[in-house]
């Protein structure tokens, strides 16, 4: 450690604390999930729902697509209702009628203010403190709440087959006609709907809250933000800007100026020949431009069905590509062809460090790697059609075709697959980096470089610690492992410890100074990062220290992303160091960007969110897109872009960036971003706010509310934003295609003549 033990054991300190509170406080997740009933049943002993129908219609759900057709405790898809606030709703205004009918001989909306008054006065106490037997595992519903449940299913029923009058419906929420064509699989996700909405309203022993913490708003039953709601909000703003002050402070008095190592004269890198194993990773480029490719196309077809439904122009495709299809391939693809860009600059920097040369079988191991990817990129969406289409038999959906689950909605199989071969990734990184640690000099960066692959290869397999039928709490505490700790946590060490380490070894900062930023940045983003994770859970069946820790920790997470201008400034000014630099501008361009995303995108669009009383009301809007399209391809995108750029460039040596292809794919992006969230998605969500918190969530995602002409009319004008978006995303992609085929781009004069310099 020498010089920076400190550093070492703060960071040590903090994953020490940090994976403790997420560990014990998962256990908590296990303890206080909301029971699945053995039994649900009326007061005469009828029996409506098993704990087998329940977890059935778990399974069925998962089929049609799962968290990509509307969503579950408001998570996953925007576009159809969020099932447990829509079926909740429903059920409510059902039992209401029925309610009004037996005792006042009409419809609950004829009755007077007094009468409807006591009503919801006896509905709310019905709902609220529904008996549940703990001992016998038993629900227990009224007689009147059992038919409101039917009619409520029989609606579903007739939704989610191709009933003509429903249709209509259908086209709003973008569902295929006969989503579901089995009568029985229907009746059972029925059932499942029904729990997650009976979670939502019973109140949890001991307490005043619903098991989902009075999660969605409801004014029918007062659902409304727990107390605890609001002191945790306003204990995660107060504990946010002690954080921010604080690093000003240790940023002010305890930060080191240190003089700038002079820049070499040629680039270092140029200097040491490619292996055979460098040189194979064309290939891997090559797929990821092309992923990304289908990806924003995709994207841009995901969008239009929002205001068609279930045509495009014109032209019904929803049977063959429906809405939670080409949205299960476009998040999957942006999550492969980012995953393919960190793998390849790993692999590329892999030699490097071995001193610039393979181990051996080193090429055979990346050629195997790249065909293995392919193989489950083709499996898994072979796959998610065949599950969807409902051809592939329901036993083996979740093995082979749809999990159900956004951003792991790849069949287990393929699951398996992916992380046998990020396990494999971690083998040939390893056999790279382990032989350098016997060679004399500092090695503080390559161990925490080191550390960071270890944990990118490792904790993917959280994925694999939930099942089929586990519980949906369960579920989501293992599946926010994946999409926001080894997504938001490892990668981004594992980012910056990479660029550190390409900086130092380029000559262009001192490795001092590369190392105690790398570490410091690496204890800032897990302090608030691993416990953060537990601020996607604040709703999903969890008591409330859960959502203490959570709120927290992940306002700490904003806390590194003030001085990210910095960083930027920092990357704008290592182009200028040496003439050669000229050559590395865009891949700098795409990680100055990352750091102007960061700090919009995950700080400024992801705080909006992340306070409970914030998400109370936002949760399941398109608030939350806003920051998933700023964060994931802001940030992650924008840095898979960049080690593309640089891997290419060392790649072809000769090559030299088209200053024309590469302003317009690197602006057009940047803008085709900002259009589409500035003009549609910020502006929806917004009008969702408000008629989330004056109506309840079952209105904001309506097809009553989202199918007024003025928000529709805003989803067309996202049309702008994606045109420009993908001009840029095919400029950037015919760039790196030319460059692996050899073609070499026209040279402005100033690249011309650097090229002409090193030369």
């Amino acid at each position: 450690m020498g010089r920076y033990r400190r550093l070492w054991f703060i960071l040590i300190a903090v994953l020490a604390v940090t994976f403790g509170l997420l560990g014990y406080y998962g256990a908590e997740v296990y303890r206080s999930a909301p029971p699945i009933p053995d039994k649900v049943v009326t007061a005469d002993g009828r029996v409506l729902y098993t704990e087998d129908d329940i977890l059935d219609g778990q399974t069925a759900w998962q089929s049609v697509g799962g968290m990509q057709l509307g969503s579950i405790w408001g998570h996953g898809a925007y576009q159809a209702p969020d099932w447990t606030a829509d079926w909740l709703h429903r059920e409510l205004v059902a039992w209401l009628d029925l309610a009004a009918e037996k005792a006042h001989g009409k419809r609950y909306d004829a009755l007077d203010v007094g009468a409807q008054a006591a009503l919801r006065a006896q509905m709310k106490a019905e709902y609220r403190n529904g008996p549940y037997d703990a001992a016998t595992d038993t629900a227990t519903v009224s007689a009147l709440r059992a038919r409101a449940i039917e009619q409520t299913a029989a609606y579903y029923d007739r939704l989610f087959s191709d009933d003509p009058a429903l249709r209509g419906s259908r086209e709003s929420f973008a569902m295929k006609e006969n989503t579901l064509p089995s009568a029985e699989r229907r009746a059972k996700m029925a059932g499942f709907f029904f729990w997650t909405a009976w979670a939502a309203s019973t109140e949890r022993p001991g307490t005043d809250a619903t098991y989902t913490n009075n999660w969605p708003h409801e004014p029918l039953i007062d659902n409304r933000p727990t107390a605890e709601n609001l002191i945790w909000s306003i204990a995660s703003v107060v504990v946010m800007m002690a954080g921010v002050g604080l690093l000003i402070w240790a940023w002010a008095f305890m930060r080191k100026e240190e003089e700038e190592p002079a820049a070499p004269a040629h680039d270092p890198l140029t200097r040491v020949p490619l292996t055979p194993s460098q040189r194979a990773l064309g290939k891997y480029l090559f797929l990821v431009v092309s992923l990304f490719g289908l990806q924003v196309l995709l994207g841009g077809f995901t969008a239009h069905y929002t205001v068609e439904g279930q045509e495009f122009y014109g032209i019904d495709v929803s049977q063959w590509f429906p809405y939670s299809l080409v949205r299960t391939w476009h998040i999957q693809s942006a999550l492969f062809w980012i995953a393919t860009g960190f793998l390849a600059a790993g692999l590329f920097l892999a030699p490097l460090i071995n001193g610039g040369k393979d181990p051996k079988y080193q090429k055979l191991g990346v050629d195997i790697l790249f065909w293995a990817l392919v193989v489950v990129v083709v499996g898994s969406y072979t796959g998610n059609y065949l599950a969807i289409a409902q051809v592939m038999p329901e036993h083996l959906n979740f093995w082979l075709g749809h999990q159900g689950y956004e951003y792991v909605d790849l069949g287990r199989l393929w699951q398996i697959g992916k992380f046998t071969g990020i396990l494999f990734w971690l083998v040939l990184m390893l056999r790279g980096i382990l032989p350098a640690f016997r060679n004399p000099g500092d090695k503080n960066l390559l161990a925490l470089f080191s550390a960071s692959v270890i944990a990118i290869g490792l904790f993917y397999g959280a994925g694999l610690f939930y099942g089929e039928r586990t519980h949906l709490s369960v579920m989501e505490y293992w599946r926010w492992w994946v999409v926001h700790l080894w997504v938001e946590g490892f990668f981004e060490v594992f980012a910056t410890t990479a660029l550190a380490f390409v900086f130092s070894t380029l000559g262009l900062v001192s490795a001092r100074m590369a190392t105690t930023a790398s570490l410091a940045s690496a204890s800032l983003f897990m302090l608030g990062g691993v416990p953060g994770t537990f601020h996607h859970l604040y709703f999903a069946g969890t008591t409330t220290p859960v959502m203490a820790v959570g709120a927290s920790f992940s306002a700490l997470e904003v806390v590194p992303l003030v001085v990210l201008g910095h960083e930027a400034w920092e990357n704008w000014r290592l182009k200028n160091r040496a003439p050669w630099m000229a050559r590395l501008k865009w891949p700098l361009m795409c990680f100055i960007a990352v750091a102007f995303w960061n700090m919009l995108g995950a700080g400024v669009f992801g705080f909006m969110i992340n306070p409970p009383i914030s998400l109370y009301y936002l949760q399941g809007l398109n608030t939350t897109p806003v920051h998933a399209h700023a964060a994931l391809f802001g940030v992650y995108g924008f840095l898979a872009l960049g080690f593309t750029l640089l891997v290419l460039r060392y790649l072809r040596p000769e090559l030299v960036f088209s200053e024309r292809l590469m302003k317009t794919g690197f602006w057009w992006l940047n803008a085709g971003l900002v259009l589409m969230i500035a003009t549609s998605l910020l502006p929806i969500g917004i009008f969702q706010f408000h008629a989330s918190v004056s109506e309840g969530l079952w209105y904001a995602r309506s097809e009553a509310f989202l199918q007024q002409p003025f928000l529709e009319t805003l989803r067309w004008i996202r049309t702008f934003g994606d045109v420009v978006f993908i001009v840029g995303a095919f400029a950037v992609i015919w760039q790196v295609v030319i460059g692996l085929l050899g073609t070499r781009a026209p040279a402005v004069p100033a690249l011309a003549g650097a090229a002409a310099a090193r030369r």
